[in-house]
């Protein structure tokens, strides 16, 4: 089977400490998997950065490259950015790009690169109005946005990581975005 490049893409929220095991189950699907972490992120997974480039064979990325050098990743076939907080959901929708990861799955919508997203955010956040539209907007835009019912379910302000995080079902929706068969199984 021809290896297929999946960027995935995660923010600062509990369950990107599971990221390894997410990449193990991507490339299990056939996914050459490059990984790009909020800058925030990276500093929660500080310790654990070697060893997840070793994982992936690609650098982990938490910043934009300089001009003119070349790109470190082979271009993506689709995008994964899970877990998204309520910060970069907010500001992926308003094309406001001053991180890494937001600037790429900003550019990702006019590229048309097939990309899903599962919010985690609690539920405080989640009532905020510019939640919401920021959902609407990237429905809009062909975005793949897993929340609600058969998606990400927001858990009570203050109650830690949640009980659990359907990585399953975004790993499962990337494929299908992207083609990819057997997607989901």
């Amino acid at each position: 089977m021809t290896s297929r490049t999946l960027y995935l893409f995660g923010s600062a929220a509990p369950p990107v400490f599971d990221v390894a095991e997410v990449i193990e189950a991507a490339q299990s699907d056939g996914w050459d998997v490059c990984l790009g972490l909020t800058p925030t992120a990276a500093r929660w997974l500080t310790e654990e950065l070697a060893g997840l480039a070793t994982l992936t064979g690609h650098p982990v990325r938490s910043e934009y490259k300089l001009p003119g050098e070349p790109d470190a990743w082979p271009p993506a076939d689709a995008i994964l950015f899970a877990p998204a907080t309520f910060n970069s959901i907010n500001s992926w929708a308003l094309g406001l790009t001053s991180t890494f990861v937001v600037g790429v799955v900003a550019e990702a919508i006019g590229k048309e690169i097939p990309t899903v997203t599962m919010p985690c955010v609690n539920a405080a956040y989640a009532r905020h109005r510019q939640f919401g539209r920021s959902v609407g907007e990237l429905r809009e835009q062909g975005v793949g946005v897993l929340y609600g019912e058969g998606g990400f379910t927001p858990n009570p302000a203050g109650s830690g990581k949640p009980v659990r995080y359907p990585w399953e079902v975004a790993l499962g929706a990337v494929g299908r975005a992207a083609g990819v068969a057997g997607a989901g199984s």
